[in-house]
């Protein structure tokens, strides 16, 4: 990969999100971390989109699916992939997150190794 990639973090939980964004960091990603839904949605509205969005179903003010929803509508992130993390592990949950246009879907709490795993999957160069 000849540039860095940028991940969108979206995770209210602030240990959470610290862990996230290490394993990032670490692995040579540059990550934005946005704290509620609010603050992530106006991110959409405003900024060019990442390689890559991970995002809490459960946020403040505006939840997980209205933000999948959010990214969908807007041309330039239409593409870009989606890792919805959650701590609600049912069914219903996965399918309504991958209904909802994620483009994987990894429960709370997660393996570090294995989110990177599904990481690289959406991040590798084109070929």
């Amino acid at each position: 990969m000849s540039a860095t990639s940028t991940v969108l973090v979206v995770e209210d939980d602030v240990h959470i999100a610290h862990v996230l964004m290490f394993l990032l960091e670490h692995q040579g990603y540059q990550a934005i971390h946005m704290a509620d839904g609010r603050a992530a949605a106006a991110y959409v509205i405003a900024n060019p989109p990442p390689q890559l969005v991970l995002l809490d179903v459960m946020l403040p003010y505006v939840d997980g699916f209205e933000i999948i929803a959010l990214i969908r509508a807007q041309a330039a992130w239409q593409a870009v992939p989606v890792l919805m993390l959650t701590a609600k592990n049912t069914e219903r949950d996965t399918v309504r997150a991958l209904d909802a246009g994620a483009d994987d879907f990894v429960i709370k709490p997660f393996q570090p190794q294995e989110l990177l795993a599904r990481l690289r999957r959406y991040l590798q160069p084109a070929a």
